[in-house]
């Protein structure tokens, strides 16, 4: 599965960067494919792992943190692998200039 998330912080001011690295950092060091962009954060693996580390993304801004708001989207699909990079391949093939002839 493919886990897109967001973590902010609520009651620490405007400049959350801080806090949401605290929670980049959990996933990275968790070692399953993952990709952080300007608005969400996506991780791919079995649901219990994939989970554990939202969980505990949530529970390092929580830490320092009055209040914590979570967004997820998940992409469960069994027997998929590599789909933050498949996913990505396959739209970027029908972009490429010479999509429409192949079609």
């Amino acid at each position: 599965m493919i886990v897109a998330f967001s973590v902010t912080p609520l009651g620490v001011g405007e400049d959350v960067g801080e806090y949401v690295a605290d929670a980049v950092r959990v996933v990275r060091e968790s070692g399953l494919p993952n990709r952080t962009d300007a608005m969400f954060t996506s991780v791919e693996g079995e649901w219990d792992e994939v989970m554990d580390v939202v969980r505990r993304a949530v529970a390092a801004v929580e830490a320092r943190a009055p209040r914590v708001s979570l967004v997820l989207k998940a992409d469960i699909r069994p027997g998929t692998e590599d789909g933050l990079t498949s996913k990505v391949a396959t739209v970027e093939r029908y972009l490429a200039p010479d999509a429409d002839e192949s079609r």
